[in-house]
């Protein structure tokens, strides 16, 4: 896993911006899912919904809280079912991890350069690049793991994540390139509700020093400032994902070489999505498709078919389940998510869900992006910013850039209903009271 890897920065997925060969080659010999979405798109809430297999509001972790790590987690059921468990790299979850044999991991967000990691409770400080480490840990892991066990281990990369500081090696990777800005570059939130105008990650005003690293040139302003600023920093971030993508490669070359390869369940995937200079920002948080996205490419030689691209829809909470029912072990009642297997399979379980519910709860820190919370079907997007009062609805199959909120149309009036009711129903199916927020829309039922 990646820290804020858009699946639109991954060629796999039609990437305009870049070549990511060594991820593709997991998508290649396996299966992309294209509708992978996370149910709270920041770093720390998503890794918490991964490895319980539940929302937000029941496992603790809303936003950048401590992890109850004597929790039941994937990890823990998988230990106790006999797998040699590892975890190495971003950890971000504020408390130890628990139910890992092995584990070293970076303080909170960690450093791209000579950082220092704390393994199995001691802080050590290594020289090299954090990227190049973790693949490093995470290959010794499997070099040194007792070989009458299976094993489980969670490769988690920093990057790219903001400052977005590459190594030498790919640093200068897009010197001489003009990355295409997106078709929603210059979005001006015109429809939207007044928590598009307030959020603070705009590429134009939000870019910081640390950002950028230099200074803009003097004489430039306006739309070419713009430019020049997003240059700055999609390059960087690209640089970043290149650096990860080669480690993949090292990765996947190694369980070939070891013989594993054949036997081995290997995901690729990030904690959530990110804007891309898509509606003029960076960072993600909101429930628009960039951010809401993840990129889920899994390989399993024998089991799951080469090159299959898969459009149901999953979220973060389905991998713990789905990797439970791989390893032959009984879902728990209270696991939120629902496994994929038989997607997996080739198969389209009955009742497969064809919503999902949202929530962020984030707010004012770093970005202020405003508390929301909504429902996305195959088709339409309603979102409802409950601290502002103010609903967006989008028509996903004739706006799938989300310019134009229809949400007063009176066209969509009955959708409308149905949606509200929907995403209601959502709400209360999955036990969300409000447990950390005081606010209910005065029409909710």
């Amino acid at each position: 896993m990646s820290d804020d890897h858009a699946a639109h920065a991954i060629s796999a997925y039609g990437s305009k911006i870049n070549q990511t060969p060594h991820i593709d080659r997991i998508a290649k010999e396996g299966m992309r899912f294209v509708n992978c979405f996370a149910v709270n798109s920041i770093c720390t809430p998503s890794r918490a919904a991964i490895l319980t297999g539940k929302y937000s509001h029941l496992n603790g972790v809303p936003v950048f809280n401590r992890f109850d790590g004597s929790q039941p987690t994937l990890a823990k059921y998988l230990q106790a079912a006999g797998y040699y468990t590892g975890m190495i790299g971003k950890w971000h979850l504020f408390s130890d991890p628990t139910g890992f044999d092995y584990w070293n991991i970076l303080p909170g967000q960690g450093a791209y350069h000579d950082p220092v990691l704390i393994e199995m409770g001691e802080r050590k400080k290594h020289q090299g690049y954090v990227t190049d480490l973790i693949t490093d840990f995470s290959i010794a892991f499997l070099k040194n793991r007792p070989k009458n066990k299976p094993f489980f281990l969670m490769c988690h990369h920093k990057a790219p994540h903001r400052p977005w500081q590459p190594d030498a090696r790919h640093a200068h990777l897009y010197d001489n390139v003009d990355i295409p800005e997106p078709a929603t570059f210059d979005d001006d939130y015109r429809t939207r509700s007044d928590a598009a105008r307030e959020a603070t990650m705009r590429i134009d005003r939000d870019l910081n020093k640390t950002d950028l690293k230099q200074d803009p040139p003097p004489d430039l302003s306006g739309p070419a400032l713009k430019h020049w600023k997003y240059q700055r920093y999609i390059k960087d971030y690209l640089a970043c994902i290149a650096s990860v993508d080669d480690n993949v490669g090292r990765l996947l070359d190694y369980l070939d070489q070891s013989g594993l390869a054949e036997n081995t369940i290997v995901i690729y995937t990030s904690d959530q999505g990110f804007f891309l200079g898509d509606h003029g920002w960076f960072d993600k948080r909101f429930m628009y498709e960039e951010s809401l996205r993840m990129p889920f490419l899994v390989r399993y030689p024998g089991h799951i078919k080469a090159g299959k691209v898969n459009e149901s829809m999953i979220l973060n909470v389905d991998f713990a389940p789905t990797l439970m029912e791989y390893a032959g072990l009984k879902i728990p009642a209270d696991i939120q998510g629902r496994s994929f297997a038989p997607l997996l399979r080739g198969e389209k379980p009955k009742g497969w869900r064809t919503a999902m519910y949202y929530r962020y709860y984030h707010y004012p820190q770093d970005h202020r992006v405003q508390p929301h919370y909504g429902l996305r079907t195959e088709r339409h997007k309603l979102i409802y910013f409950n601290k502002i009062d103010q609903w967006e609805l989008f028509d996903l199959r004739k706006d799938p850039h989300e310019l134009n909120n229809v949400y007063a149309d009176p066209a969509y009036a009955e959708t409308l209903k149905q949606l509200k009711e929907q995403l209601y129903r959502l709400k209360k199916e999955l036990k969300d009271e409000d447990q950390f927020a005081n606010d209910v829309p005065q029409d909710a039922p």
